[in-house]
């Protein structure tokens, strides 16, 4: 074609808006969607490794309330305890898994030439996540209750406090981990499957922060998570709500969700400027 011809062909320009942006973002998740409803073993996925969980630590507390005055005292602490990092750990996971199956299928390179934003697919991936832990969250926690007694809505209004901080943590993490992933290839995959495990002696899940040696103790309150177990064994102990705790811990989750977004912004661009945006592998 030449020259005097391409320049009467119609230039296409990119739709702009809040609606254009709502659709790009609503069709990724749509994305997600079918790839779940297209495979049962991924709803069973979503839902077995929870259930198990609750199952074996929630048997262990039975045992313990029947050997111990402090679980006979405070049933629900330990199950508790379970629900609540799984929803860390779940939202965290179902963010990274809807980013790894981009990398599985070679789409990523694809998705970022098209009008696709990296904001907007970061929303996108953020409201999979919820969907994903609210899929496999949701049948867990009714058995939890019939099974053993346990309503993790009996915390009222802290739940809401203690889900929205466990899912701000959850992203920071995940956005940090796929941009490792994204700028290193899926030789570093183990990130998106590891990170959140190695906060987890620290987010003080099973313990108060005053059983960690005191030289450790400053690092484990500077995790938002930690602020959240912490409110929640006060909850069930004493039946105290502790605000201030989680005011904390949502101030340290302002830091870590913006210093996610600069890391993956970071990884991002040093991923275009390496080339290797449209040929990720191991």
């Amino acid at each position: 074609m030449s020259k005097s011809a391409l320049r009467h062909l119609p230039i296409m320009h990119e739709p702009h808006g809040p609606m254009a942006s709502a659709r790009r973002i609503a069709a990724m998740v749509e994305r997600y969607i079918y790839l779940i409803r297209g495979s049962w073993v991924r709803i069973v996925e979503l839902i077995y490794w929870p259930f198990l969980q609750m199952l074996m630590w929630g048997f262990l507390q039975v045992y313990l309330a029947q050997t111990s005055s402090l679980f006979a005292q405070a049933g629900g602490l330990l199950i508790g305890s379970v629900l609540l990092w799984d929803i860390l750990f779940r939202a965290q996971i179902g963010f990274s898994i809807c980013f790894l199956e981009e990398m599985w299928a070679r789409n990523l390179g694809q998705l970022f030439l098209s009008p696709l934003r990296s904001g907007e697919f970061l929303v996108a991936l953020s409201v999979m996540s919820l969907i994903r832990l609210f899929i496999g969250l949701v049948p867990v926690t009714v058995l939890a209750y019939f099974m053993f007694d346990f309503n993790l809505f009996g915390f009222g209004l802290a739940l809401g406090a203690f889900f929205a901080n466990l899912v701000l943590t959850s992203w920071s993490l995940a956005l940090f981990s796929t941009g490792i992933v994204m700028r290193y290839g899926l030789g570093a995959e183990e990130f998106a499957w590891s990170l959140a495990f190695i906060m987890l002696p620290l987010c003080c899940v099973y313990y108060p922060v005053a059983t960690l040696p005191e030289w450790l103790q400053p690092l484990a309150l500077a995790l938002p998570p930690t602020h959240v177990f912490e409110g929640m064994r006060a909850l069930v102990l004493d039946g105290v709500f502790d605000g201030a705790a989680m005011w904390r811990s949502l101030a340290l989750n302002f830091v870590f969700v913006v210093a996610g977004i600069g890391a993956f912004r970071y990884f991002l661009r040093s991923t275009r400027i390496n080339g290797s945006l449209l040929t990720q592998g191991e």
